[in-house]
């Protein structure tokens, strides 16, 4: 150990000297002999409040300093300003407190009651506007120790997360994750991530003013993904709140409802987070903003919005394959109606001039690979499929809206629709399942040629009467229909 038992009282002696002179390195000397100290759990478990309180003047001191600094960089009250000595000093001081608070929840609970937190969160302010290129490093590893001493002092005390969140949401918060030190937001990620909880979640559900930290915590997931707390927030918080979603999702640019509907799929496993609500308000706003897509016909179109219609289109095909708590939507009113009539017209402008939806063997080109207009047809296919597994009324609707024919229309093999004729023989599969008018319909359009014939045996089966029922039969294509 560092420091003995018995050699308490002059510590808190050194420490108590540092506020009467002039800051020197005997004094950072002193802090780093704490520091040092308390990641022993002995001296942890015995240190004395005096100890703990002795921090305190110095910190304000340091406090002052680091506010005059702050802004234009002119000197405060009494002419001084915050040096490198000074910012390695508040470092050491949040160091000792984190420490301090390692698996000692009655340490935490007497630096909350000595007014740390308040004093912390107003320095780790202060620093995030400091704007002096001599001090940069000397001020980033301050505010780096208060972001981790504000995150420690929070780890399994209600009362210490309770506290920190009344001082800081939303407003400091927002500030600190928005400083540029990435390592920094990573930290102010950490005790913004400790601090929530159900209650929080719906105090920034219900308040307007939150939604510009929710959205930066997104902003974050997108142009900082290696930000492991930011995703925790999006997933283990946000995501499981619909009005939350809802709110941030009607405020956000196109790049940003990306990244969250990006976050939504990355959720869909086995411990899905995501509510049905959640689910219902998507799949809402692809019946409303589907159309969007359309626009990538034309030379001259933003292809960000198509791209949430994309997005949105990826997720509702994963929410109904094979989890059965979205299973809902197949009675979403107007869901596959939308759905089946988007697929018509983007499939017959494809028809009827070059675009981006007209079918191509250009397997080599690569230009478009990011287009939002890759695997769209393919996958509006695939989730007319969802919708109509084992659902005799929207297998019916489907074909009502003479959907059987243009599905068998898309079965041709298009380098923009990667594995469409595979969706197409899934979604006609899971239309003529115990349904003879649909078998019949199908049928109909085998007899009218040999067209239609190749189209069947191009997506390798074809129909076959036995005992009054038409059944669906897969074939080898070299074999014909014999």
């Amino acid at each position: 150990m560092a420091l003995c038992l018995g050699n308490m009282t002059e510590l808190t002696a050194s420490i108590n000297d540092i506020i009467k002179e002039e800051f020197s390195l005997k004094d950072l000397r002193v802090l780093t002999s704490l520091t040092t100290a308390l990641r022993e759990q002995e001296y942890r478990d015995s240190v004395p409040e005096d100890v703990l309180a002795s921090l305190m003047p110095v910190l304000n001191r340091l406090a002052d300093e680091i506010e005059a600094g702050a802004g234009s960089g002119e000197a405060g009250a009494g002419g001084r300003q915050a040096g490198p000595l000074s910012l390695q000093m508040m470092a050491e001081c949040f160091r000792a407190q984190r420490n301090a608070c390692i698996q000692n929840t009655h340490n935490q609970n007497r630096l909350r009651e000595l007014g740390c937190l308040e004093l912390c969160v107003r320095v780790v302010g202060g620093l995030s506007q400091l704007n002096l290129d001599s001090t940069q490093a000397a001020s980033e590893a301050a505010l780096r120790c208060g972001l981790q001493f504000l995150g420690n002092v929070a780890v399994g005390n209600q009362l210490c997360k309770d506290h920190i969140w009344n001082l800081c949401f939303p407003d400091k918060m927002l500030a600190l994750l928005s400083v540029t030190d990435s390592k920094a937001v990573g930290y102010a990620s950490m005790v913004l991530h400790g601090c929530l909880d159900q209650d929080k979640l719906q105090m920034m559900a219900q308040q307007q003013g939150s939604l510009p930290l929710a959205r930066r915590v997104i902003e974050l997931c997108r142009t900082h993904p290696d930000l492991d707390w930011t995703i925790l927030i999006a997933t283990q918080h946000f995501l499981k709140s619909p009005v939350l979603v809802e709110s941030m999702y009607a405020c956000m640019e196109p790049l940003e409802r990306v990244t969250l509907l990006q976050l939504v799929s990355a959720q869909l496993g086995d411990d899905c987070v995501i509510t049905s609500g959640v689910a219902r308000f998507l799949a809402t706003h692809f019946q409303e903003d589907g159309a969007a897509v359309l626009s990538l016909a034309t030379a001259s179109a933003d292809p960000q919005e198509a791209l949430v219609v994309s997005s949105l289109l990826d997720v509702l095909c994963e929410m109904t394959s094979d989890h059965k708590e979205f299973m809902f939507l197949q009675d979403q009113p107007g869901l596959l109606k939308t759905t089946v009539e988007l697929l018509h017209r983007v499939h017959q402008l494809g028809k009827t001039s070059r675009n981006v939806f007209t079918p191509t063997q250009d397997f080599s080109s690569s230009s478009s690979s990011s287009s939002p207009s890759i695997s769209f047809k393919a996958h509006l296919v695939r989730f007319i499929g969802n919708l109509s597994h084992h659902h005799t009324h929207n297998q019916n609707l489907v074909r009502d809206l003479e959907g059987i024919p243009l599905i068998l229309d898309n079965c041709s093999i298009d380098s923009n629709n990667p594995f469409i004729s595979q969706w197409v023989f899934f979604t006609l599969r899971n239309l003529l399942e115990q349904n003879p008018e649909n078998q019949e319909v199908v049928a109909a359009l085998e007899r009218r040629g040999p067209a239609d014939d190749s189209a069947l045996l191009n997506l390798g089966f074809q129909l076959e009467e036995r005992d009054g029922s038409l059944l669906l039969k897969r074939v080898n294509k070299d074999e014909g229909n014999d």
